[in-house]
């Protein structure tokens, strides 16, 4: 079985590849996020067949990514990866207040977050949040706590990724499911961390 080693191009990105797939058969590789964190992985098309995937150490995929095309038949396969959105709470607004202010802004968020037990990632003046409920009540949260100075939205998980480090993607796109509570989350994450230094079927290690 032929292993893919690296990615041709991206579909996303280029208008040259969107040219030469515009009629071609496209055998879609749908990954979860816990999967796209990984440099090997076994992948399945929507065809049904499965692609051993083992890129460079630390190298992840993106969606978009091509990792086979063939010009003669007009067959290409390609990385589509579904990312949930993220929560994203600036506080560039209060960036410029009173040391005071800032601090009692800061610690309301921060219980509000922690009180809830979501897994969060600061750059600069802005928080993310992963999605692990529902976003009405994850709003709902938000909303209830009003903090004066902050402004909060939902974006495309795809969109985040490029601001964000490696450790930090892992972090806000590292669960398998949705978890609201505690126990669930620690055991979400206990889970992972010995997957990743399991196999997955293809005596490729996940680094």
């Amino acid at each position: 079985m032929k292993v893919y080693s690296e990615v041709i191009g991206n579909l996303n990105l280029s208008d040259e590849w969107k040219e030469k797939l515009k009629d071609a058969d496209i055998d879609y590789v749908f990954l979860d996020q816990w999967t796209a964190q990984k440099s090997r992985f076994l992948g399945k098309g929507t065809s049904g067949k499965e692609y051993p995937i083992a890129l460079a150490r630390n190298s992840r995929v993106s969606d978009g990514d091509i990792i086979e095309y063939d010009p003669s038949g007009k067959k290409a396969v390609v990385i589509k990866i579904e990312l949930s959105p993220v929560l994203v709470v600036d506080l560039s607004g209060i960036s410029k207040s009173e040391p005071d202010d800032i601090i009692r802004v800061s610690l309301e968020l921060g219980h509000a977050i922690g009180n809830q037990h979501w897994p969060a990632v600061v750059k600069g003046t802005k928080v993310y949040v992963p999605l692990t409920v529902d976003k009405k009540v994850m709003l709902s949260v938000m909303e209830t706590h009003h903090i004066e100075g902050i402004t909060y939205d939902f974006q495309k998980g795809v969109e985040i990724i490029p601001y964000l480090a490696p450790h930090e993607i892992r972090r806000l796109f590292g669960g398998a499911g949705h978890e609201s509570h505690s126990h669930e989350h620690t055991h979400h994450h206990a889970d992972h961390s010995h997957r990743m230094h399991d196999h997955d079927g293809l005596g490729l290690h996940s680094h």
